[in-house]
């Protein structure tokens, strides 16, 4: 049992011995070696660092921010509703993203759909170590594969968090969960295929979209307008108050959107480099201009300004700078959310009620309309000529086409699939509560307890 070892060990010294002697041949010996460690992808710890934080930040602003924000404006009767509709799509879509989730999304896919859909040769992991590496926006530069597959867990699951307010107060439990498990998989992934993968059709087509104003914006905005439509308005829609419970708790809420946001967007630039201090600094201005603005319309407009329209304003700003947030200059930013917050505000009051759809938290008027602001718009602040940071030969005309063709696809494929999911989950299990267990409240209704007992 020792031969082999003493062997290798003969080898190796009788190898070292002819390499001493003739330099030349000591050389060529170790040049495969210098290429191969030339070539190798770098993991800076600082990277890996930055990017594990960045992933815990997209989990605070999803539990508890979004569900705080969400739950203070529903009443009372629904509050743990829609704090366990958060909680629950969380993770459901968490178990699915590393069953195949990141395959389809990140990986090579079948021949003449790769463009479209990626493969399962990454399922349940495969393949995906400790050692193993992602590639980042610098050449040579990589993070742990393991914490892109985490970081980019949190963006899968909290873009159909997102949906849930739409139709909030009067949606199943059991629907809420059966359509995020079929709309992650035939909606969401391919759409974050198309844009983030480096053989998807929109990122060949040359669409930017930072950190999802395409992916998560749009894509649950639109959803979310197709579901309020589908599921019908709520009972007293329109006649009775149907008031938020605690603005307080939405306030909390909108503040941890804020703060997780910075990870959202300055954690997309992958490295802990300059492009990630100039993606935070936009996280503050655009939705700091954005808030202001929705509060001075609203003041202008009602004589009073609200912190619900303050907070909405800024959210509205954080959904507009998200697909530029490393490709805006910082005044481009402040431009930015200043018209999110003006077009976002007629969107959730005059646009809303002229076409009298119930969007209960306004989750269409702020994401899906801030996500097309943000889209269209990145074409103008990242353009080299305003102060953006927009590469290759950039034309405002020719960017600003790419990404209405993104916005298209985006809008038509939501659209469709959602329509088709929401009947079908219709068909399934039901979409809507009976009238007694929404007057009831969904917190009884669907789970069995109270948000407060007093």
């Amino acid at each position: 049992m020792k031969i082999r070892p003493l062997l290798m060990t003969a080898l190796g010294g009788a190898a070292l011995g002819l390499l001493a002697l003739d330099p030349a041949l000591a050389q060529d010996a170790a040049a495969p070696a210098a290429e191969a460690a030339a070539t190798a992808p770098t993991v800076n710890k600082g990277d890996t660092t930055w990017m594990l934080v960045s992933t815990i930040l997209v989990i605070l602003m999803t539990i508890p921010g979004l569900a705080l924000f969400y739950g203070g404006l529903v009443r009372t009767k629904n509050m743990l509703s829609v704090l366990m509709q958060v909680f629950a799509v969380f993770s459901l879509v968490a178990i699915l993203w590393v069953f195949y989730g990141y395959s389809l999304a990140f990986t090579s896919g079948p021949e003449g759909l790769g463009a479209f859909i990626g493969g399962f040769s990454k399922a349940f992991l495969a393949g995906v170590t400790t050692d193993s590496t992602a590639d980042t926006f610098t050449k040579g530069v990589a993070i742990p594969e393991l914490t892109f597959v985490a970081f980019q867990l949190t963006f899968a699951a909290l873009t159909p968090a997102l949906i849930v307010g739409a139709f909030a107060e009067r949606i199943r439990f059991s629907a809420v969960m059966l359509f995020t498990g079929l709309w992650v998989t035939v909606i969401y992934l391919p759409v974050a295929h198309m844009v983030w993968f480096s053989e998807g059709y929109l990122f060949a087509l040359g669409a930017l979209d930072f950190a999802g104003g395409t992916v998560v914006h749009i894509n649950s905005g639109v959803a979310a307008l197709v579901g309020a439509i589908m599921i019908g308005k709520r009972i007293g829609y329109g006649r009775d108050l149907l008031a938020p419970h605690s603005l307080t708790l939405t306030f909390v809420g909108a503040c941890m959107l804020w703060v997780g946001w910075f990870g959202f967007n300055a954690g997309s630039n992958l490295e802990a480099t300059g492009g990630a201090a100039l993606a935070l600094v936009n996280t503050i201005l655009a939705p700091a201009a954005a808030g202001l603005a929705w509060m001075t319309v609203e003041a202008m407009a009602k004589g009073k300004a609200s912190l619900l329209g303050i907070a909405s304003g800024a959210v509205a700003g954080l959904v507009a700078i998200t697909p530029a947030a490393g490709l805006s200059g910082p005044m481009g930013a402040i431009v930015l959310g200043l018209v999110a917050g003006v077009i976002c505000y007629y969107a959730v009051t005059s646009v809303k009620n002229a076409l009298g759809y119930d969007d209960a938290l306004d989750v269409f008027g702020i994401h899906g309309v801030g996500g097309i602001v943000g889209a269209l718009g990145t074409a103008i602040v990242a353009a080299p000529s305003l102060g953006g940071y927009g590469v290759g030969e950039y034309t405002i005309g020719g960017q600003l086409w790419t990404q209405f063709v993104a916005v298209v696809i985006t809008l038509i494929w939501t659209t469709g699939g959602s329509l088709i999911l929401f009947k079908l989950v219709d068909l399934v299990v039901g979409l809507r509560v009976t009238p007694d267990a929404e007057r009831e409240g969904l917190d009884l209704a669907d789970h069995g307890e109270r948000a407060y007992n007093y």
